[in-house]
C-alpha cells in the first residue's frame, strides 16, 4: 500500500511546458496593456468610475503587490482622457471684507490670462495715474480750488480783522491759536503798559477782548468749514480724474469678460477701490534720504498687490479630467492651507497666500489616495469626509479645529467640489473602517477586491509572459528566453501556493525579473536564461534563510532531537511552519504520546501550561471525539493520554498536527512502533478523515533538509493530506530526490491509510460481530482499551468490597 499511495514526481510541482510558449525571447511578445487575473475588481472599478451619483467613490482592496495603484492610474486615465477639462479656480481680494477672499470660476486656461490682465492693469494704473495727476489740467483745476479756498479764507479773515479793529483789538495769529493785543491811541499796548492802566480801563479792554475772541472762534469755524469743503472738492477732483484714468482700462476688461458675471462684479469693485484709494497711485515727492521711504514704498507695493489674482488651480495644460495621486495626504496637503509671512516683525497673510490642496487640483476629476496614509495623518480622514459629505471645500486651520491655536486668519469662500476619490488599501482597513465609521459605507459604496491569485491556464500564462515583456520594457531589462519565462511561471505558482493558480502579486514577479537580470549582467549574458532565474530564486532564499540554517545545524548536532530512521512506539515527527518576515520555512518537531489507565482522556500538556492556541486546543479535543466514536460504543473510554511537542518553548497554534498526535496515541495504545523516517502533517476530524493544511510545500522541504543533513536513506518521506496535492510546489532538489527514489511523498485521506503507512500494519475494519481482525492496529488498540476498562472495573469492585467489609467489621 505504501508504494501504491506514493506521489510521482510530476505531481510535486507545476511544470511549465516551454512548447506552449510561442516565442524564443520576450522581444517577440507584445507588452501587456491590460490587468490580468482581476476580473471582479476590474468590473467593480469600471462601475465605480461610470457611476456619477453621490457616494459612489471607490475602495480598492488587496494585499501589497497586487497592482492596485498601477491599475488605478491606468483605469482612471482611460476614463479621464475623454472627460471635460474642469475650470480654473481663482481667489481674489474681497474689498468689503478682506478676511473672506472671493472665488472666481473661469474656463480652463483663462485663469492665468485673467491674472496677466490684472497685472497689466496694475502696471497701467501705476503708469497712467501719476501722469494724469501730474498734468497741467489737473494742476489748474487743483489751483482753482485752492485759490477759491484762499480767497474765501481771506474774506473771512478780513471781516474778522475789521471787527477786531472796531473793538480796538489788534488780532495776532500763532501756532497755538488767536492772541489779541489791545490798542490805545492807535498803538498796541505791551504787557507793562497794560498793567499801568486803570482798573476800569482794564475791565473795558477785557470785555472787548472777550467779544473779539468769540468773533475769532467764529472765524476759525468758518475757515475749518472752508477747509473741509476744499478737501471734499479736491477729493472729488481726484475721484473724477482717477475715474477718468482708470475707467477705460477696467471697462475694456469688463467687455472681455462680459460672459462671467462674477468677474465683471469683481472688476467693478476694483474700480471703486482704486478710485477710493487713488492716493496710493499718485506721485509723491519723498526725500530719498528718508529712512521711512523704503517702508512707504513697500507698503504701496503691498496695497497694489491686493488687485492681483491668485490662480489656485490652473488647468490650462490638461487634456481631460485631472488625475491626482497624493503620496503624502496630510490634512493641509488635501484641503489646502493659508500661509503666513513675517513683515517688519508682524505675521501677515492675505488672499495671495492661499495654497491649493490635492482636492483642489483634483476637482472635476479623480483623486487617488492610500488609505493607511490618510488614516495615520491627523485630521486628514475627517477633512476628506467633510468635503465629500458637504461637496464644498473649506480651507481652515487645523489647530483651530482642535482648539490648539487661536489666530486671526482668512476664511476663504468655500469652493464647490465634484471629485471621485479612489482609496487604495488592504481588506483589514476596509472592514475596520466599515464597522466603526458609519460615514464610510455612505461615501465609498464601490468595493473593488483584488485577488492574490488567478487561474493557471494557457490564457493567463500568455498574459503573464506579456507582463514579463512589459516589465522588461519599462525597467529596461534584458529580454528573457522562453525557458526563463517558463521558470517564472512556475515561480508564480509557488507564490500562489497552488499548482492550479498563478500569483497576482506582481511586485514579487518584478523583483524576480530584476534580480535575474542582475545575475545575467554578472555573467555578461545578452539575454536572461533559465539558470539566471534559478539563481535569482536561490540567492533570494539564501538571503533570508539564516535562521532556517541555524535550526538545521541544531538538528544535525543533536541539540534539537529528531529521528530520521528507526521505529519507536508513541513517537512521531510532526511538521510546523515558521516565518521570518516574508520568508517561510518548515520545522520538524518530535511529538510523543504516553497512554495509561485513567479517566482524564487526552491531556494536552501545551494546553495545561497555557502554551497552546485555541485552534491547537480544539484539534486535541477532537481526538477524544474520534477515540470515543471508534472504541467506546459498548464500554466507557477509560484512558489517560498525555500529548506534547518535545522541546517546544514558545507556544503552538493550529490544528495541522492533530492527525500526527492521533497517530502517536494509536501507536502507544497498540504498542506498535512508528517509522521515524516519515514525517506527518494534516488535521483530522472526529470521523477520522484527514483534512488539508497550509504550508505543505515548506513543511516537506524542511523535513527533507533535515534528512539531507543526517543522510538520505531512500526510506524517508512526508505524509500529507490528499487534498494538498495541488498545493505542492516543491523545489528542484526535492523533486530530483523523489525521482531518484531517495525521498517520498504519500497523500492520505483517512487515519486508517496513514497508520498503515507509518506502522506497516493494516488498520482493520470492524466486522459484523463488532470486532476488528486480529493483528490490526484497531484490534490492538481496542484490546488495550478493553484491558484498561476491565482493570478499572476490577479496581472499583475491590474498593467497594473493601469499603463494605470495613463497615461490617466496625458494626456492633
Amino acid at each position: 500500500m505504501i508504494k501504491r499511495l506514493e506521489l510521482p514526481p510530476e505531481k510535486l510541482r507545476f511544470f511549465c511546458d516551454d512548447a506552449n510558449l510561442a516565442f524564443e525571447t520576450t522581444a517577440e511578445v507584445p507588452p501587456l496593456e491590460v490587468m490580468i487575473g482581476q476580473e471582479r475588481a476590474v468590473k467593480a472599478v469600471e462601475f465605480g468610475l461610470f457611476a456619477k451619483n453621490f457616494g459612489y467613490n471607490i475602495y480598492m482592496s488587496g494585499l501589497v503587490g497586487t497592482g492596485k495603484i498601477t491599475y488605478a492610474k491606468a483605469a482612471v486615465s482611460k476614463v479621464a482622457d475623454g472627460e471635460t477639462v474642469p475650470p480654473d479656480w481663482c481667489y481674489v481680494n474681497n474689498f468689503d471684507n478682506p478676511g473672506q477672499p472671493l472665488v472666481l470660476i473661469l474656463p480652463a486656461g483663462m485663469g492665468s490670462g485673467f491674472r496677466q490682465d490684472m497685472q497689466e492693469l496694475v502696471e497701467d494704473l501705476k503708469s497712467d495715474i501719476p501722469k494724469v495727476f501730474s498734468g497741467e489740467d489737473y494742476e489748474q483745476a487743483k489751483a482753482a480750488i485752492m485759490k477759491k479756498f484762499q480767497d474765501s479764507r481771506g474774506k473771512v479773515m478780513e471781516v474778522f480783522g475789521q471787527q477786531a479793529e472796531e473793538h480796538g483789538i489788534l488780532p495776532q495769529w500763532t501756532t497755538t491759536g488767536f492772541v489779541g493785543l489791545p490798542v490805545e491811541d492807535g498803538k498796541p499796548l505791551n504787557p507793562e503798559e497794560y498793567q499801568q492802566l486803570e482798573r476800569g480801563k482794564k475791565e473795558e479792554i477785557e470785555k472787548r477782548m472777550l467779544a473779539v475772541h468769540e468773533k475769532a472762534m467764529e472765524a476759525i469755524r468758518q475757515v475749518q468749514h472752508l477747509e473741509r469743503e476744499t478737501r471734499e472738492e479736491l477729493k472729488s477732483l481726484d475721484s473724477k480724474v482717477g475715474l477718468f484714468a482708470v475707467g477705460h482700462f477696467i471697462d475694456e476688461l469688463k467687455v472681455k469678460y462680459q460672459d462671467y458675471e462674477e468677474v465683471v462684479a469683481y472688476l467693478e469693485a476694483v474700480k471703486r477701490d482704486v478710485v477710493k484709494n487713488i492716493n496710493d497711485f499718485k506721485p509723491t515727492a519723498e526725500d530719498e534720504n528718508n529712512p521711512l521711504l523704503m517702508f512707504r514704498k513697500s507698503m504701496q507695493e503691498a496695497v497694489k498687490d491686493k488687485y492681483q489674482v491668485n490662480v489656485l488651480v490652473d488647468n490650462r495644460e490638461l487634456k481631460g479630467a485631472p488625475i491626482v495621486v497624493e503620496v503624502n495626504p496630510t490634512y493641509y496637503n488635501l484641503v489646502g492651507r493659508v500661509e503666513y509671512e513675517a513683515r517688519m516683525g508682524v505675521v501677515n497673510t492675505d488672499f495671495s497666500m492661499i495654497k491649493p490642496g490635492a482636492l483642489h487640483r483634483a476637482n472635476g476629476g479623480y483623486l487617488i489616495l492610500n488609505m493607511r496614509d490618510v488614516l495615520t495623518n491627523i485630521g486628514a480622514w475627517e477633512g476628506l469626509k467633510r468635503v465629500l459629505k458637504t461637496r464644498k471645500l473649506h480651507i481652515e486651520n487645523l489647530g483651530e479645529q482642535y482648539g490648539m491655536l487661536a489666530m486671526a486668519s482668512l476664511k476663504p469662500e468655500p469652493i464647490p467640489v465634484n471629485v471621485k476619490v479612489v482609496l487604495v488599501g488592504n481588506p483589514y482597513l476596509y472592514h475596520m473602517v466599515f464597522n466603526y465609521d458609519e460615514d464610510f459605507r455612505k461615501l465609498f459604496k464601490v468595493y473593488a477586491d483584488f485577488d492574490t491569485e488567478m487561474a493557471n491556464n494557457a490564457a493567463n500564462i500568455g498574459k503573464l509572459a506579456g507582463f514579463v515583456a512589459s516589465t522588461v520594457q519599462r525597467e529596461k531589462l534584458r529580454h528573457f528566453e522562453r525557458s526563463a519565462v517558463g521558470r517564472v511561471v512556475e515561480y508564480a505558482t509557488r507564490l500562489s501556493g497552488s499548482q492550479q493558480k498563478l500569483t497576482t502579486r506582481f511586485s514579487d514577479i518584478v523583483e524576480l525579473l530584476c534580480e535575474a537580470d542582475a545575475w545575467a549582467s554578472v555573467d555578461g549574458a545578452e539575454t536572461v536564461r533559465l539558470e539566471h532565474v534559478r539563481r535569482a530564486i536561490g540567492e533570494k532564499r539564501f538571503r533570508y534563510n539564516k535562521y532556517e540554517e541555524r535550526l538545521q545545524e541544531m538538528f544535525a548536532e543533536g541539540k534539537l532531537l529528531i529521528d530520521t530512521d528507526g521505529e519507536k512506539v508513541g513517537q512521531v515527527n510532526g511538521l510546523a511552519v515558521l516565518s521570518v518576515g516574508e520568508y517561510m520555512f518548515g520545522k520538524p518537531s518530535r511529538i510523543t504520546a504516553n497512554t495509561y489507565l485513567g479517566r482524564s482522556g487526552v491531556v494536552n500538556i501545551e494546553r495545561e501550561t497555557k502554551m497552546s492556541g485555541t485552534s491547537h486546543s480544539k484539534g486535541v479535543l477532537i481526538l477524544s471525539g474520534y477515540l470515543g466514536q471508534q472504541y467506546a460504543q459498548e464500554r466507557p473510554l477509560t484512558l489517560t493520554a498525555s500529548l506534547t511537542f518535545e522541546q517546544l518553548y514558545d507556544g503552538v497554534d493550529g490544528d495541522s498536527a492533530s492527525s500526527t498526535e492521533l497517530y502517536a496515541i494509536l501507536s502507544s495504545l497498540a504498542g506498535v512502533p512508528i517509522r521515524q523516517y516519515i514525517a506527518v502533517t494534516g488535521s483530522v476530524n472526529q470521523k477520522g478523515e484527514v483534512q488539508p493544511i497550509g504550508g505543505a510545500t515548506e513543511k516537506i522541504e524542511g523535513f527533507f533538509a533535515i534528512c539531507k543533513h543526517k543522510g538520505l536513506t531512500g526510506q524517508q518521506g512526508v505524509m500529507i493530506p490528499r487534498q494538498n496535492i495541488d498545493n505542492l510546489t516543491l523545489d528542484d532538489e526535492v523533486i530530483d530526490a523523489v525521482k531518484a527514489g531517495k525521498f517520498h511523498i504519500w497523500p492520505v485521506a483517512t487515519i486508517d491509510q496513514g497508520i498503515e503507512i507509518l506502522t506497516g500494519l493494516p488498520a482493520g475494519e470492524r466486522g459484523p460481530d463488532g470486532t476488528f481482525p486480529p493483528g490490526t492496529i484497531h484490534h490492538l488498540v481496542d484490546k488495550q482499551l478493553a484491558e484498561y476498562t476491565a482493570t478499572l472495573i476490577k479496581m472499583g469492585k475491590s474498593a467497594e468490597e473493601h469499603a463494605n467489609g470495613g463497615e461490617r467489621k466496625d458494626a456492633p
